[in-house]
């Protein structure tokens, strides 16, 4: 799958010609090109291009297809300090046999990925592997990225505009810091293609708290 990031192109999948563009991440909503298994992507760019590609193995040749900015579905995720916006780009298709891609918008200083989830199958969850790519707005800024396990593992990143974080297993919150916007693009893969996560336990609470 191509991702525009920004800037506008004729991408050709297939002998399929695409027209996609966007201003940027944070003014325009997505545009995106699945390319089937073995299939080439050939991108013409008419302005200054950027896109993100990802991929998984998959066995189902299909067809090529296009996601334009109306056909992004918008979902508002979390409340108080974990409110944040997801957009499902390709995710609940059935174009797609084993990838899922969406993007996900934090205000400043606010959280995501929250509560903290997972989706090793560690708990019984469906394993997904998952990828995510980092914009910060203004792009001098930062966030964090956490990952975490049960048994006492623990990593942190800090992340700068353009930087990618593999999410092979365990808990994975997101922040961002006041003053800066935060976007990532997230590209999950398995064997059951849904969104199934499974929660921590220790921070479930919060769903009923009344002040977060």
């Amino acid at each position: 799958m191509l991702v525009v990031q920004s800037g506008a192109a004729t991408v050709t999948v297939a002998g399929q010609d695409f027209a996609v563009n966007r201003k940027d991440v944070f003014q325009e909503r997505a545009s995106a090109v699945y390319a089937p298994s073995d299939e080439a992507i050939t991108i013409a760019a008419t302005t200054e291009f950027e896109g993100i590609v990802v991929s998984t193995p998959a066995k189902r040749a299909g067809s090529p297809a296009r996601v334009s900015p109306e056909d992004i579905r918008v979902n508002a995720r979390g409340r108080g300090n974990y409110a944040r916006e997801v957009h499902d780009i390709f995710v609940t298709d059935s174009v797609a046999q084993r990838i899922m891609v969406g993007e996900t918008f934090n205000p400043a200083g606010h959280w995501s990925s929250y509560p903290p989830h997972k989706h090793d199958g560690r708990d019984g969850e469906p394993v997904l592997e998952e990828v995510y790519y980092f914009r910060i707005d203004p792009p001098q800024g930062f966030g964090q990225q956490l990952i975490y396990t049960a048994d006492g593992e623990c990593v942190s990143h800090v992340v700068r505009d353009g930087d990618a974080v593999l999410l092979p297993y365990g808990y994975h919150p997101v922040s961002s810091p006041p003053g800066y916007r935060l976007y990532y693009l997230w590209a999950m893969a398995g064997a059951d293609r849904k969104l199934a996560l499974h929660e921590d336990p220790n921070h479930q609470w919060i769903h009923e708290a009344v002040n977060p």
